[in-house]
């Protein structure tokens, strides 16, 4: 649905987004995430149309968006971080003009702006000058524009900025009910949103996209985390008949609050991706018991979003666009 080939964009000197490629399906809510300065806000601007990259293409629906920005922009929401509204209209009447914009009329528009109203609970507010309105109630109305006349491409900039948890959860739910026909994209400092709502990452570092993946694969882990007193040799001699034993490293020293208490070390085992991670754990635990191996700890070694950004982040080697496959990669070199 939404395909982009290797676009840039300079201002001036600098090169803020460099030769980004991705495409994205109907039905995907894909978070887009990055430092500030990274390069999100360009992305997100020539995907609206907003701005043309200097090289490479965008194509929506089959048909480039250079050809036709009116096109897309027909079909678009877009939410940015900075609500543009007006403070002296009524919710009323900024969703009535916000329908206006996207061509909408007589009962089509009146059945839009009923929709959305009823989605982001606006209705007590809705005589209400915007000037008037709380830091979230804004942001509601914001939101309620964006999905006003159910858009084709959903694009959010920090979509619950503002809003308690309830609303938050509220949000999530309306995002989750448009993505049933529509192509999302979110971008977000907070990684729990894009965990709760989003297929995919989109990492961007440095103008350049660093990570896609999707996030079950970025979570999926290979590694078991063991903690014990024992020794790296004494740990692999108990594992070494296990086919789906790989390998083992040490990964640091546990500071323990008895002076001659037990050195305990935390242990990566790398395991057999073909293998159940569950069942590696508990055949772990057999043999180390049967070995007298002590076992303080046993886990499988997964990573949340937040630890990959860092990760992805912190590495000054990285010069390349990674998939799932690579990500563990980066841990070694971070």
């Amino acid at each position: 649905m939404l395909e982009v080939q290797s676009i840039t964009r300079h201002y001036g000197e600098l090169k803020a987004v460099d030769d980004v490629s991705f495409s994205i399906e109907r039905g995907e809510i894909v978070g887009l995430l990055g430092h500030n300065g990274a390069g999100k806000t360009t992305v997100m601007k020539m995907l609206s149309g907003f701005l043309e990259p200097d090289t490479g293409s965008i194509w929506f629906q089959g048909t480039p968006v250079s050809s036709s920005p009116e096109a897309l922009q027909r079909q678009l929401g877009y939410l940015p971080e900075n609500l543009p509204v007006y403070p002296e209209l009524s919710v009323a009447s900024y969703l009535d003009y916000a329908a206006e914009l996207k061509g909408l009329t007589n009962d089509i528009k009146r059945q839009a702006i009923k929709t959305v109203i009823e989605a982001t609970e606006l209705g007590p507010r809705l005589l209400s000058p915007i000037a008037t309105l709380s830091r979230g109630m804004k942001q509601r109305v914001g939101v309620a524009q964006a999905i006003i006349g159910k858009p084709s491409l959903l694009i959010l900039d920090e979509p619950t900025n503002g809003l308690d948890p309830t609303q938050t959860e509220q949000m999530r739910q309306v995002i989750r009910n448009i993505s049933e026909s529509a192509t999302v994209i979110l971008s977000t400092h907070i990684m729990q949103e894009v965990e709760a709502l989003c297929d995919r990452a989109l990492i961007i570092r440095q103008g350049r996209l660093a990570v896609d993946a999707r996030l079950d694969d970025l979570t999926h882990s290979n590694r078991i985390a063991l903690r014990s007193s024992s020794a790296a040799d004494a740990i692999e001699d108990a594992l070494e008949s296990a086919s789906w034993f790989k390998g083992i490293s040490a990964n640091h020293r546990v500071d323990t609050s008895e002076a001659n208490g037990p050195h305990l070390c935390d242990f990566i085992l790398q395991v057999d991706d073909s293998v159940s991670l569950d069942t590696c754990l508990s055949d772990c635990a057999r043999l180390c018991v049967t070995a007298n191996i002590p076992v303080m700890g046993l886990r499988a070694d997964t990573q949340d979003l937040q630890s990959l950004f860092v990760r992805v982040n912190n590495n000054n080697e990285l010069t390349q666009s990674m998939t799932a496959d690579s990500v563990e990669e980066v841990e070694h070199v971070a």
